[in-house]
């Protein structure tokens, strides 16, 4: 019996995202791409970043914007918004984008205060780390 359930809980240790709902909040503030990853392997690193991506998300709905920071720490930006929802479905997480011209989503593959990697429905991952201004 006690092998059944040590089995039991390392599988859904291994099949879960690990990323709770009280984890979302770790989500909110500047994120800048580091590293893109396409399916077959090939790697482009990010050196130099023009923009940076802020999200501001609560009770699992918020926004994203691209910013620009300035030399004085102001950040220029335009009006377009990404909303979002995100949703907790078959031990994934899943990022819900909208805007008025598209909507498409994301995998949440992982979060923590320093990182974020995302998946977009062409299986590219993104590697985004936090940034402070």
């Amino acid at each position: 019996m006690k092998k059944i359930v040590l089995f039991l809980l390392v599988s859904l240790a291994v099949s879960c995202s690990g990323i709770e709902p009280k984890d979302i909040e770790l989500l909110n503030g500047y994120w800048e791409i580091h590293k893109v990853e396409i399916p077959s392997g090939e790697k482009k690193e990010y050196k130099v970043n023009e923009s940076v991506d802020y999200f501001e998300i609560a009770d699992l709905k918020g926004f994203r914007k691209k910013l620009v920071p300035q030399m004085d720490g102001t950040f220029l930006t335009n009006e377009v918004q990404e909303n979002i929802t995100v949703e907790f479905k078959d031990d994934k997480v899943i990022l819900h984008y909208k805007t008025n011209y598209a909507s498409w989503d994301e995998e949440m593959i992982s979060l923590t205060d320093k990182e974020l990697v995302v998946k977009n429905q062409q299986d590219i991952k993104y590697f985004y780390t936090k940034k402070q201004f």
